[in-house]
């Protein structure tokens, strides 16, 4: 049966009316492009320590935060904040290897979930709020939840770019960083903190389920296109903001949530990406690849 008859098409699709619509998701652009910078940036060091599981954990924790919030009628964002953090906490503290940590992580994540469809099954308001924290809210940004968007967003990324050097040279090679004085521990329980802090906010927009399209998918493309330790990060966060603010265009007309857009165009963006990259593997990049790698390591 064709797909136009079902009218599935113009539930995905639709473009009526499509301008004064734009003018109701002012504030989810820009909390998209902010959390494009902030995911796009983090994630890059979440590839360099292998951190994708730990993202999953913290988010399922974060949902838990955010489902007890709005079911006490408090602040959403409040209580998604504080759910991750206490994620970051346990796993930074108790998974330093990562066999541990997959193990925290693991009884983490279906404790959060647990406890996240707990509170919705108990709230008794809108459905929307409920759905919208599983799979995202495209008009759901107010502008106090903005203001603590940006405000979160700008302690990451400060974070991150004063510890940016040390932290990717004990990312990169830890016992090295360690025999040079850099403080590894203290660097990898101060990242897991801002890694709570942007999965926080990623849920505010594209949900629990899909924080991984945000905070894992932009480095794991970039890094197919190349090793310079100064283009992963700017790709990064480029790929970043397209999945996001793309994701909210294009979600604006249909009647679907906004998570299945951003998830496909950071999805293609990566198959590019990798496409991309197996070309120019096939016509020497690779040994290019290795070089910059190596400069990124004795930089330090």
């Amino acid at each position: 049966m064709p797909l136009m008859d079902l009218g599935l098409w113009s539930e995905i699709f639709n473009f009526d009316n499509y301008g004064q619509l734009l003018q109701l998701v002012h504030n989810s652009l820009i909390a998209g492009a902010v959390l494009g910078l902030v995911g796009g940036l983090i994630s890059t060091l979440v590839m360099m320590r292998d951190l994708p599981f730990a993202v999953h954990g913290i988010s399922e924790l974060s949902f838990a935060g955010a489902s007890a919030a709005l079911l006490l009628g408090v602040n959403v964002v409040a209580g998604s904040l504080a759910g991750s953090l206490l994620a970051a906490v346990v796993i930074g503290a108790l998974g330093a290897k990562a066999r541990d940590r997959n193990s925290i992580i693991g009884v983490l994540m279906p404790f959060g979930l647990g406890l996240g469809v707990l509170f919705l099954s108990l709230y008794k308001g809108r459905s929307a709020n409920k759905f919208g924290l599983l799979t995202g809210q495209i008009v759901a940004i107010d502008d106090p939840q903005l203001g603590w968007l940006i405000a979160t967003a700008a302690v990451v990324m400060i974070g991150l770019l004063i510890v940016w050097r040390p932290l990717v040279f004990a990312s990169t090679d830890p016992q090295t960083a360690s025999a040079r004085g850099v403080p590894v521990d203290m660097l990898s329980t101060l990242f897991m903190l801002l890694l709570g802090l942007a999965v926080a906010i990623s849920v505010q927009i594209i949900g629990a389920l899909l924080v991984l399209s945000v905070i894992c998918t932009p480095a794991a493309a970039a890094m197919r296109v190349t090793a310079s330790p100064v283009k992963v990060p700017l790709l990064s966060m480029a790929f970043g903001v397209v999945s996001v603010v793309g994701g909210t265009l294009l979600a604006l007309g249909g009647s679907i949530p906004i998570s299945p857009y951003v998830t496909t165009i950071s999805f293609a963006i990566y198959v590019v990406c990798r496409v991309v990259g197996a070309w120019r593997m096939r016509h020497g990049w690779a040994v290019r690849g290795t070089t910059e790698s190596r400069s990124l390591v004795s930089a330090h």
